[in-house]
């Protein structure tokens, strides 16, 4: 009672605010836990976009460093007529003469040549698999690694031995190298003598079976000149190196071939990555938007079903802003209940799919914050319209309601 004589209204201390809107919850818990669900699968969706794309993102990075960005390829292109252009038999060793250049190494297409499992596959049935002639250094140019056996050397590459790439060993049904482990190769039975990890600077690698240059020479035909040569250049010569391969691999006519650095595919898939993942965080925003309408549905509905109760709070003294404040903490915590439920989803979500490929599990901090953030905004804004209704109700038409 103040000094006039008037009353006062309590203050409601955080405690009681906590307590009241949390028996509005625990009224109707089937309730909540739907129009918390909504918000939760909104969240969870956004959470998990994201952190799965950062977590790719980081693989890519760490791709990135273990292979290196300096690996370039050159490969013939067009000559004036539209024809397929041939790169000159001495360009690797012109290749070679480039000063930051640190290694090169060629592959080539050995042609009207195919891998089979045995010699009862029909012919044609090649499951898009390549024949290359590889040089002994391709290996460490590219930068890929041996799942089993070894790569080809001085002795095997002059004899009937094959190297295997991951898909082609795969469709090929060869699990792991060994002297019993034996594919059909040109009209002649080959060898497996190892079989690569995929190589994502060099995915053709992948597809194809890798025979000696001496071997493809001499028993499949093969004329001897290069399809792709592969330049590892030092870091900071890169760009300078791109610049002259051209020209130093056919001098006579430079347009005739083409120059890539394969880690812009790589980051280039990324980018493709990124625009799909823009549209997996639409949907998220519209099933997050979908949640804060059932809130607020929620809410209204709490409204019209306690008519009563707020009209005897009224009647003992709340206040208007305490009504307010009453409904509007009510959707704030049904919806951070949504929110903290949807944002552990979403990082329980990115923790398995990036541990099935391998990926290093990343959520960024400005993520979860901004779901939260997210929820905690979209329940004020859901539970206004009925905190204003409830305390604009009189107190007597409330407690005659029916």
């Amino acid at each position: 009672m103040s000094a006039a004589g008037t009353l006062r209204p309590a203050r409601l201390r955080p405690a009681d605010v906590v307590h009241i809107g949390g028996a509005g919850l625990r009224s109707r818990p089937t309730r909540v836990v739907l129009s918390a669900l909504g918000i939760a699968i909104g969240i969870a969706a956004m959470i998990a976009v994201v952190g799965i794309s950062t977590s790719s993102r980081e693989e890519l990075k760490r791709q990135l460093d273990a292979l290196g960005t300096n690996l370039l390829s050159v490969g013939p292109g067009q000559d004036l007529f539209g024809d397929d252009a041939q790169l000159p038999p001495e360009s690797v060793g012109m290749i070679g003469q480039i000063g930051p250049v640190m290694s090169v190494a060629a592959s080539a297409v050995v042609p009207d040549t195919a891998v089979y499992r045995n010699d009862l596959v029909l012919p044609g049935e090649t499951n898009s698999l390549a024949v290359l002639a590889a040089h002994l250094g391709l290996l460490d140019t590219v930068g890929a690694t041996v799942s089993s056996g070894a790569f080809l050397d001085t002795a095997t590459a002059q004899y009937p031995a094959v190297v295997l790439g991951a898909t082609a060993a795969d469709r090929l049904g060869v699990g792991a190298a060994g002297p019993e482990q034996t594919v059909y190769l040109g009209g002649q039975w080959f060898t497996v003598v190892g079989v690569l990890d995929p190589v994502p600077l060099a995915p053709e690698l992948d597809t194809a079976a890798l025979v000696g240059w001496p071997v493809a020479e001499s028993l499949l035909g093969f004329d001897g000149l290069p399809t792709t040569v592969y330049a590892r250049a030092m870091e900071d010569a890169v760009g300078a190196v791109q610049q002259v391969l051209a020209a130093t691999a056919n001098p006579e006519a430079p347009n005739e071939v083409d120059v890539a650095r394969p880690s812009d595919a790589l980051v280039a898939q990324a980018a493709a990555d990124s625009t799909l993942n823009a549209l997996l965080l639409g949907l998220g925003a519209v099933a997050l938007l979908v949640g804060g309408v059932g809130v607020a549905n929620t809410m209204v509905i709490s409204v019209l079903e306690r008519r009563a109760e707020i009209g005897l709070r009224r009647s003992l003294g709340a206040t208007r802003g305490q009504i307010r404040l009453q409904f509007v903490f009510e959707a704030l915590l049904l919806s951070a209940l949504g929110g903290v439920g949807g944002v552990l989803t979403g990082i329980a979500v990115t923790a398995g799919y990036a541990t099935a490929q391998g990926w290093p599990v990343v959520v960024p901090a400005w993520a979860m914050g901004g779901g939260i953030g997210a929820t905690l905004l979209i329940g004020a804004l859901a539970g206004l319209y009925p905190a204003v209704r409830a305390a604009r109700l009189a107190p007597a038409l409330a407690l005659t309601a029916p």
